[in-house]
């Protein structure tokens, strides 16, 4: 497929992605300290550099980000639709991968995050694996930028899991019921400790993510994305207008 098929390509699966994940419901849990400023205590007015596992992306979309995110994302024919299906979502592409024009691509988005005003997202256990095995891009770059690291989370019930495919993909059916789940942020080094604690908090958000869409249904508000979605931190359901006074 020509580079003008593969762009026109990745703009229909951007619009189409869109309006799926616009049906998703979403339940949110985020953690208290994301909601405070610097001289609370907390991260709220830093850059976050959101860290997740391949494969648990689908219901990520759906949450709205608090504001532009920028994503990398890899050099390949692939990547191309991607980056096309990605930017139609919102999301600021720069392109790189691990195995090609990585540290170009990282620069990049180490310098949108320096300029203010952006957050990056990354699936960490990078484009080939092992599968849930972090590397250490993210916290060079989170930490080269000034930024936390928050681990995130995801469940979905009504979903289709690739169980063949390297990273488990799950995709929600349309009105699946999700949860997403933003941790506690992290300022960690990029060495082998650091890498294992960050591995350790993302699969504590998976888990919390699982155990919300444990809970009784009757507790929780469940609506369409395009309608509400209901933001749970610690067990408290707030309203979206209550969580953007706490400035989320």
């Amino acid at each position: 497929m020509a580079a003008m098929g593969r762009a026109v390509l990745g703009v229909v699966v951007g619009f189409v992605a869109r309006l799926w994940l616009a049906t998703l419901r979403v339940e949110l849990d985020v953690h208290p300290s994301l909601l405070l400023s610097s001289r609370e205590g907390g991260a709220a007015d830093r850059p976050w550099v959101l860290a997740f596992l391949h494969g648990k992306q689908w219901p990520l979309l759906a949450w709205r980000r608090r504001r532009p995110t920028v994503v990398m994302v890899s050099l390949s024919k692939d990547g191309q639709i991607q980056s096309r299906a990605l930017a139609v979502l919102g999301f600021c592409v720069v392109r790189g991968s691990s195995s090609r024009g990585g540290a170009r691509g990282l620069a990049a988005l180490v310098r949108a995050l320096k300029a203010g005003g952006r957050d990056a997202a990354f699936a960490v256990d990078g484009p080939r694996g092992p599968y849930g095995v972090p590397k250490p891009g993210v916290l060079v770059a989170a930490r080269a930028a000034g930024a936390v690291v928050v681990p995130m989370g995801s469940a979905a019930l009504g979903a289709k899991t690739f169980a063949r495919a390297w990273d488990r993909f799950a995709l929600a059916w349309p009105f699946a019921r999700v949860s997403v789940v933003l941790g506690e942020p992290l300022e960690l080094a990029a060495d082998r400790d650091g890498v294992g604690a960050l591995a350790t908090s993302i699969a504590a958000a998976n888990e919390a993510a699982e155990a919300m869409l444990a809970r009784p249904r009757a507790d929780m508000l469940r609506f369409p994305r395009f309608l509400r979605v209901s933001l749970r931190s610690h067990g408290e359901v707030r309203s979206r207008r209550a969580a953007r006074s706490r400035s989320v």
